[in-house]
Order: C-alpha cells, then sequence, then structure tokens
C-alpha cells in the first residue's frame, strides 16, 4: 500500500456506536476510533457488520459478492478500498488469534471464548433469520392477497363501467363538469 501511504479508510462496523479510521501508511500504521456522530475526513469508507467486515478481513468471504449483496457499501475512492482488499488477502489475517497471541497465558482461555461465543453468535443468527420469516411471511401473504384482490376489484369496476348505459354515462360526465 505504498502508493496509499497518505490515505485515510473509515470502516463502519453498522451494528456498532463507532467507527475505525485506518492509516495503512506502512512504516506507521493506525487505527482510531471515533463516535459516529463524529465528522471523519477520509478517502473511502467500508460500510457492513462487524462479523461480516471480520469475516471480510480474515479472507472467510469474498468482497465482491458482499458488495454486489449490499451487505458491504463501500463509498469513496474505490482504488484505495482495492489496494487495502489485496494487501489483507496476502496477509492472512486471524483477528482471534492474533488476539489470543497478544494475550500470553490468557490466550487458550480466550480461544475457548471466543470459539463459544461465535457459536453463540452464528445460532443468534440463524434464529433471528428464521424468526424474522416467520414473522414477515404472513404479512407478505397478506399484503399480495390484498394486491389481487385490488386488481380482481379494478377490473370489475372496468366491466361495471362499460356496461353501464351510454345515456348514464353522459348524465355523470355532465354533473362532473362546473
Amino acid at each position: 500500500m505504498a502508493d496509499w501511504s497518505r490515505a485515510r479508510v473509515l470502516i463502519d462496523p453498522v451494528d456498532l456506536p463507532f467507527a475505525i479510521l485506518l492509516r495503512p501508511n506502512s512504516a506507521h500504521p493506525s487505527l482510531q476510533a471515533y463516535n459516529k456522530e463524529e465528522v471523519v475526513d477520509a478517502d473511502a469508507i467500508i460500510r457492513g457488520p462487524l462479523a461480516t467486515l471480520i469475516e471480510l478481513v480474515e479472507g472467510r468471504v469474498d468482497g465482491d459478492t458482499l458488495f454486489f449483496s449490499r451487505e458491504l457499501i463501500v463509498q469513496g475512492d474505490t482504488e484505495v478500498v482495492l489496494a487495502l482488499r489485496n494487501t489483507v488477502d496476502d496477509a492472512g489475517i486471524n483477528i482471534l488469534e492474533d488476539i489470543a497471541v497478544a494475550l500470553g497465558p490468557l490466550g487458550h482461555p480466550f480461544r475457548a471464548a471466543a470459539s463459544v461465543g461465535s457459536k453463540i453468535a452464528s445460532r443468534l443468527q440463524r434464529d433471528l433469520t428464521t424468526l424474522g420469516v416467520a414473522v414477515i411471511a404472513p404479512a407478505v401473504r397478506q399484503s399480495d392477497a390484498q394486491s389481487i384482490r385490488i386488481t380482481q376489484l379494478e377490473e370489475e369496476i372496468k366491466v361495471l363501467r362499460r356496461q353501464r348505459p351510454r345515456s348514464a354515462r353522459q348524465v355523470e360526465t355532465s354533473n362532473e363538469t362546473p
């Protein structure tokens, strides 16, 4: 990322109250957290759920797929984002393992807790998706049924209008004009 040493990339986990400003300067890279209410000048912004951003950094998901499915939003200088993506892809990052190593003797309990937490989060996400489908599906079916009924009623009105005697239509038209 030598060409982008002065770049500022705002990483915005949409499910957290803060965003992270990354300066990928190879000599002095930095990360700085900001409250989302603060205005931060950035060359590019990457937005998405925290779990998705972590999976992206660790290379477990495809960024293009996330972008086109709109699960990941990229704004600003896309060249900076592509350079960052290529750098991250080559780095072989494992965030949880990096944290565990940094914790030294507490790394093993951290790994165990992270594993359990990851399983709970995955299960929770699946359950919330199932719940969402269960709650939304009846409303969608009802809306679809109403839409069909409205279309039927509109067709019936058209037929009735065509069946009215001509004199009734003329009277109605003359009553409508001032």
